[in-house]
């Protein structure tokens, strides 16, 4: 099933929506026949018990399924207002491979989320981030909702700057009510200024994602030899020995996400660090596998 949910598979499927569709039926299909079944238990119905929950809200047909207490999760507590926010950088349309580029993975994998979400009759909504923020789509969990996120992603096209930090202040104003952000970026902005932001969502009372969303050769580095580079957005180049310079460079990528790592930790802000070449179910089973820990 990974092979039909990679990039490449997908991109034979024009449609967005059936992408997505793809997606969620592979990954739920996957999570039941898996070691992480308790994932699509505790994503649908149930909630993970906590001290202090009153023992007599335990599904015992649950817990002898998966050998773990869970409860059933009252009404108020399945609607979770989310929001997906898309940078719309010019840098998140750059590909050096074959497969999707940056934006194309970010709106399939936004695509799937809004998919689950609307399963769950979760309300979605839109906000695209360029200089500053558009609210594209407000939450709304109706059936016909689905149909008009899927089609404004696909319209959307990465152009321009964004000022990815002001974009999420503005976003932490703009939300009056807890909601779930769902951060589709490659952050190659100042991290000082995007941490501080996300420090401000979260001090709103917002649950955070971020996806962080790199190209595969971002990733890897497989250049040699003397390589021009061009910045999608200034249109600067520079001309490096990449063969001499992929050790300094794989280095500071590290550090670069060890940043964000560690300051989102900090934060209670999920932190999930994506390649281009990685297949969306295990991209989604790698959020899983942080919001458990994390919960």
């Amino acid at each position: 099933m990974a092979s039909l949910l990679s990039p490449e598979s997908l991109q034979q499927i024009k449609r967005l929506d059936l992408r997505a569709r793809m997606v969620i039926r592979g990954f739920l299909q996957g999570l039941h026949t898996s070691p992480f079944h308790g994932f699509s238990v505790q994503f649908s119905e149930h909630r993970r018990y906590n001290r202090g929950d009153d023992p007599k809200l335990i599904d015992w047909l649950v817990y002898a399924k998966t050998d773990k207490y869970y409860i059933k999760r009252f009404e108020a507590e399945t609607n979770l207002t989310g929001y997906l926010a898309i940078d719309l950088s010019q840098s998140m349309g750059f590909t050096d491979s074959q497969s999707m580029n940056k934006f194309e993975y970010a709106t399939c994998l936004a695509a799937s989320l809004t998919y689950l979400m609307t399963m769950q009759q979760d309300p979605v909504g839109l906000l695209t981030l360029g200089e500053k923020v558009h609210a594209e789509l407000p939450a709304r969990s109706r059936r016909g909702h689905l149909g008009d996120v899927m089609a404004r992603l696909s319209q959307l096209e990465p152009t321009g700057n964004t000022d990815l930090g002001a974009c999420l202040t503005q976003i932490a104003s703009m939300l009056k009510h807890h909601s779930l952000v769902m951060l589709f970026s490659d952050l190659l902005d100042d991290p000082e200024q995007v941490l501080a932001s996300l420090a401000r969502l979260r001090h709103g009372g917002h649950d955070v994602i971020v996806f962080h969303i790199l190209d595969e050769a971002e990733v890897n580095f497989p250049y040699d030899g003397p390589v021009q580079f061009e910045d999608s957005e200034s249109g600067e180049t520079i001309t490096v020995d990449a063969t001499g310079f992929r050790e300094d460079y794989l280095i500071q990528l590290e550090q670069f996400r060890s940043v964000y790592r560690e300051k989102c930790s900090n934060l209670r802000i999920d932190y999930v660090p994506l390649d281009t070449s990685m297949p969306f179910d295990a991209a989604l089973t790698e959020y899983l596998m942080q919001r458990q820990a994390r919960f």
